[in-house]
């Protein structure tokens, strides 16, 4: 989020509205540039940009943005949790946790997100259990998202019986 006006609200509200066309990421690049920003709105437009770059698929730049980001405001959860995202989409999964548990630990504007991610990188790794909890965690967070009720429903739980014990 930015504060203020010109390009970097701009390219902030191009990041909230799911924008990824190049020319939303020009207008970002252009905000850090041409205009002073603090760090705070600096780290912003840079986590801004980053996403736009996962939006399509753009890995090494999104994380180098994120990168950036976090040596400006190292306390910026959201540049943790995407940076995690793109080594998610980097299928470097132990690396995706890492990055977006601590993320969560900082505090996200959006944790259901960061929890869907998470799930992602668990499946990843062949956790079944753990993003089964993450998905329901993502659903606690934004009972209305459709995504993680539609990766629920490939689970099937089951319990488990316990054998009495020997005497």
């Amino acid at each position: 989020m930015v504060l203020g006006g010109g390009l970097a609200e701009a390219c902030a509200q191009a990041a909230i509205q799911g924008e990824s066309d190049l020319k939303y990421e020009q207008m970002c690049t252009a905000s850090m540039d041409d205009e002073a920003l603090s760090g705070r709105d600096m780290a912003g437009t840079l986590v801004n940009r980053g996403v736009m770059r996962l939006r399509r698929a753009n890995w090494n730049s999104a994380k180098r943005d994120f990168d950036q980001a976090s040596r400006i405001q190292p306390k910026l959860g959201e540049a943790y949790v995407n940076r995690g995202a793109a080594f998610l989409g980097m299928r470097r999964y132990p690396e995706s946790l890492v990055e977006i548990n601590r993320g969560l630990e900082l505090g996200v504007e959006e944790p259901a997100k960061a929890y869907y991610n998470r799930a992602l990188a668990h499946e990843g790794l062949e956790d079944a259990k753990s993003a089964y909890l993450d998905y329901q965690k993502a659903l606690e967070f934004n009972p209305l998202w459709e995504l993680p009720k539609q990766q629920l429903l490939r689970f099937k739980v089951q319990r488990r019986m316990v054998p009495a014990p020997l005497s």
